[in-house]
This record gives structure tokens, sequence and C-alpha cells, in this order.
């Protein structure tokens, strides 16, 4: 694992536009945050790796111990939950706007998926824990909420499924329903992030409860499932071009007739699509910030990479062959726009929460993982047979950044969803025209001038 560039780390020139809307408090939090990844984060990046045991046996049991240990450093320093804002979570949250967290995340994105999980700020806790900060009852707040919230449990949300095209979420099969006072759920799902955790302790299921209703957005439902319940399966780990993501994984699950209390269930029947579009939302931008960082870091790499004078062939630096420089530029330019991208949709959700910002979070959502994939890509090929191997970072973070043009809902889906918001435009933009042509006409008239255009 390659140690990890901090060029610019803390002053990229996109970051001067939105100075004036940090509080002392975020730009206090924010140079701890860099600071403590400096410091213990980003050196703890190969000795965290190698306490992952290759053995099968105790691969999935196994609680890295570093990551540990700097979790406790980041708590008591209150670099802790970052990503909960007070504004829209006032009980649980921390003083901090989604656009000064969309920052830090990018900080935490340079450290691959170990920094995120260091500040209690990793996926799919995130998600998870702002599901039942929203919509969840005090009893399940308590139960699950408040041990997620100081780190001490991990979870899991399951709504993609096997055999089932699962970028159409209204194509879930998975049966929830109401037996007297429990609910039972049967089904199938898989690439389930965390669910392989040992400290995996519950998971926000979502399923058919009402498959009759006439709106195919009001037949599902989400309900709690602690993860040692009866008849809870976890069958393996799904591999991501050969990487298993131990010890979380992205695990199929079966839920073999698993009864729970009918409290378990969460907001209300038929309230699934509500859930988990307040659930996507931030977390899409979160995603898109680390992402960000991923591609800084690569770029960095390539940079020191390519002006390595160890690393000459046939008697020149590698940035003087062929089109070296020019994706060097060209990849820097990419990572400005689309920091400027994301940075405009947290502004949005701040602004109007998500529900007012969907536009702004579906193109950073498509465009920013292809962005950060061309960028690591090439930073492969500076690299050479060094950059798809083991010893580097790069090849493990291209295989996340592709899983992410598909996880979240695939890319071509945000497109769609964008496109035709656009063409909702055609008719007062047809209407803008007509009335501009009639102003035209009258003005050439009056000054009797003949169009050329």
């Amino acid at each position: 694992m390659s140690s990890h560039p901090v060029v610019e780390l803390t002053s990229p020139s996109s970051w001067a536009m939105i100075e004036d809307k940090f509080s002392p408090y975020a730009k206090e939090t924010l140079a701890k945050l860099v600071r403590f990844c400096l410091d213990e984060v980003y050196p703890a990046t190969k000795i965290a790796h190698a306490q992952i045991p290759t053995d099968p046996a105790t691969r999935w049991s196994t609680v890295v111990p570093i990551i540990a240990d700097l979790k406790a450093k980041a708590r008591a320093q209150g670099l802790w939950n970052l990503f909960l804002s007070k504004t829209h979570y006032p009980k649980h949250g921390v003083p901090l706007t989604n656009l000064e967290y969309a920052v830090m995340a990018e900080i935490m994105g340079r450290g691959g998926h170990m920094a995120s999980e260091v500040f209690n700020c990793s996926a799919p806790d995130t998600g998870n824990m702002e599901v039942l900060a929203r919509y969840g009852s005090p009893a399940q707040q308590k139960e699950w909420l408040e041990p997620l919230l100081k780190g001490e449990i991990r979870s899991a949300f399951a709504m993609t499924e096997r055999f089932v095209a699962s970028s159409d979420a209204t194509n879930i099969r998975t049966s929830i329903r109401q037996e007297g006072d429990e609910i039972v759920i049967n089904g199938h799902k898989w690439y389930i992030s965390g669910a392989g955790d040992p400290r995996c302790k519950v998971h926000l299921v979502m399923g058919k409860s009402d498959p009759e209703n006439k709106s195919p957005h009001n037949q599902q439902s989400v309900v709690i499932v602690p993860a040692d319940h009866p008849g809870v399966k976890v069958i393996r780990a799904m591999h991501v071009f050969g990487y298993d993501d131990a010890p979380e994984g992205h695990c199929e699950v079966v839920y073999d007739n698993v009864r729970v209390p009918a409290s378990n269930l969460v907001l209300g029947w038929g309230r699934g699509f509500e859930i988990i579009q307040g659930r996507l939302g931030p977390g899409r931008i979160h995603h898109c910030m680390r992402s960000i960082g991923a591609a800084s870091f690569a770029l960095d790499t390539m940079i020191q990479r390519v002006t390595d004078p160890s690393r000459k062939t046939f008697g020149k630096y590698l940035y003087q062959h062929g089109t070296v420089i020019a994706d060097i530029a060209r990849s820097r330019a990419e990572i400005e726009s689309a920091r400027l991208l994301v940075l405009s949709a947290a502004l949005q959700i701040d602004k109007y929460q998500a529900k007012g910002a969907l536009k702004e979070i579906g193109i950073a959502k498509f465009i920013v993982p292809t962005m950060a994939c061309t960028v690591v890509d090439r930073a492969i090929q500076a690299f050479g047979a060094e950059g798809v191997s083991q010893d580097q970072d790069l090849a493990n973070m291209y295989a996340g950044l592709r899983t992410l043009r598909l996880a979240d809902g695939p890319d071509e889906v945000h497109v769609q969803q964008i496109g035709q918001r656009e063409l909702k435009r055609a008719k007062k933009l047809h209407e803008q025209t007509a009335e501009l042509k009639k102003k035209e006409n009258v003005l050439l008239d009056k000054l009797n001038v003949k169009a050329h255009l």
C-alpha cells in the first residue's frame, strides 16, 4: 500500500468560493480533521491492511485493532458523527452544514474507506443513523440509534436483491407482512454492505408489504431486524473485482421466515420509498465528495510517479512521454469541476433539503464517479503493472469507484431522470422563444431592418 501524498491537501482553489460559508466551528473542526488525518489516519493505512487476517476462519470475525484505537482518539477530539447536521437533526446532530461536511468528506476520501470509519462517518451506518434519527420511534432510537452514534455497533441496509433488477426498487420481492403483533420477513438480498462485520447488530430491511397497492411507490416498507435474529442467514461475501472488503463485506443475505415485533416497523406501512429517498440524498453527496478525495489522491500519486527519477524510461522522465502532461491537466480540471458541482448540491440540500436538490444530487451522482474512475485509470497507467497490483491503493480504489456507478442507483437511472426533468422545460422554452420572436419583429418593423439570421 502506498503512502498518502498531502500536496494541496488543505487548500484547493475552489474552496475559496465557500470559505465565507464556513462557521468558526466548522473551520476549527476542518483544521483538526486535516491534522488528525495527516498525523494518525494516513500513516496507519498499511497497518490496518496488514491487521486484516488472510485466513478465512478469522478474516470475518476481526475488528481491526488500529482502526478501533483511532476511533477512540477521534471521538475524544470531537471528530465524530460529523455527517449528521444539527440543522436537520437537532437532537442528535453536530453544528455542521452539509456543505461544511462535504469538504471534510473529501479529506476522508483520501484515506480510503478506513478514514470514514475512524470518524464514525462510513456507509451504510451513516444512512441508517439518518433514517433512525429522522423516522425512528423513541424506542427504536434508544435501542439502535444511540449505540450506532456511539460507534458501539455497526449496521446494514438490505434493499438490493438477487434475481431482481434492483435498479428499479419497485421490483423488490422480499415479502413483509403482519401476522398478529409480529412482522414476518421472507426474502433473498445481496450486496448488503456491512452485513459481514462482526459488530453488525442490526439490518434495516426494505420489502414489499402491500403488493396490490395501486401506487408502486406505496407498496414497500422498512423493518428493523436484529442481525442475530432467527432466520437471518448471511450466505457469503460478494466480491468486487476480486476484493471481498473484509471484514465489512457486501453480503448475500437470506431472510427465512424472520419474525420481529410489529413495533420494528419504521415510520409506517407503505413508507419505504419515502424513507429511502430521505436516506439516499445526502448519502450520495457524501459518496461523491469521498470520490473526489480519492481522485485527488490518485492524481497526486501519479504526479509523484511521473517525476520520479528512478522511474525513467528510454532516458526520459515518464511525464516527458506521450500525453502524460495532458492527462495531468485534464485530471486537475475534471476534479475542480466535479468539486464545484458537488459543493453546489450540498448547498442546495442545506437550503431546501434533499427533495429540493434532486437535480443537483442526480447530476453529481453520475458525473463524479465516472470522473474519479477516469482519473484513477490514468494514474494506474502511469504506474504500469504495479498500478493494478496489491502494492498500490489504485486498483482497490478503482474497484470501489466503479461499483459506485451502480450503487444507490445506476448512472443510467440518474441520467434518465435528469433528461426527463430538462424536457419538462420544453413548453416554457417554446413560449419564451415565441414571445421573443414577437418582440424582434416589432423592433425590425420599427427600424425598417431586414433580418439576416
